[in-house]
């Protein structure tokens, strides 16, 4: 349980999607003018995320990895197919974004809309994908781990688009300089709001072993007449052993 908690903490602020890899920079920039569509976004990414990851993770448990194959017989336990790592989890992730596409545009015109084409380029979103690579990289040993961090990973994303849509929204009526305005200033308040981020690292070190004691001058003296006595009695029995021989 301590491991699932530790993981989903890291991933949504240490080892964040945008503030700490900046993946998925476009979509962040070009949809987080208004809340509203941040969150929309925010929330596909998220499910897309939560679901391709564990996906993925089933494909390279069973089919990439090297001797995944095992379970087809021993004659398949050399098969090393990681090669098709690229091809086979873009398939998954293109296959779960089509099915958000179409969800979103049957219960929610307006969000289609306003999202526009970033909601299909979220197939080569490549903080969607930077999330079954670093699954892969990182060895995650189980099914429930993966889906915890893919889900982690999306609500780390969606924190990062909700604040700098809600910041860019506020911005509006602030006096920034002419050079700022526009990207200038988003990627100011990016930059800053990835520092803050940073604070966040020491967050789950240390503390987990306690250092051990160091003896007490009584424990000290103890153990120095203990081991003095050991010597006496092996002194004592090595000269009667002399005077027998």
């Amino acid at each position: 349980m301590l491991e699932h908690v530790e993981l989903f903490f890291k991933s949504i602020f240490i080892d964040n999607m945008v503030f700490a890899t900046f993946l998925g920079m476009c979509s962040y920039l070009a949809v987080s003018k208004k809340v509203a569509t941040a969150v929309g976004l925010g929330a596909a990414v998220i499910f897309v995320l939560a679901v391709t990851v564990p996906l993925n993770w089933l494909l390279d448990q069973y089919l990439l990895r090297d001797g995944a194959l095992a379970w087809l017989g021993p004659e398949y336990a050399d098969y090393n197919l990681s090669f098709l790592s690229f091809i086979l989890f873009i398939a998954t992730i293109a296959t779960m974004v089509q099915l958000v596409e179409i969800v979103v545009e049957k219960f929610s015109p307006a969000l289609y809309n306003s999202l526009g084409i970033f909601l299909p380029l979220i197939a080569v979103n490549c903080a969607i994908l930077g999330g079954s690579l670093f699954m892969q990289a990182r060895e995650i040993p189980s099914l429930g781990l993966a889906f915890n961090y893919g889900l982690s990973s999306g609500i780390g994303w969606f924190l990062a688009i909700l604040a700098i849509a809600a910041i860019r929204e506020k911005i509006r009526y602030s006096n920034v300089p002419p050079p700022l305005r526009g990207l200038g200033i988003t990627f100011i308040i990016t930059g800053l709001m990835a520092i803050g981020f940073m604070s966040f690292g020491g967050m789950l070190t240390g503390g987990d072993d306690a250092p051990a004691q160091e003896p007490t001058t009584a424990q000290k003296t103890e153990e120095e007449k203990t081991t003095l006595e050991k010597e006496k009695q092996e002194n004592a029995v090595s000269y009667n052993t002399i005077v027998k021989e």
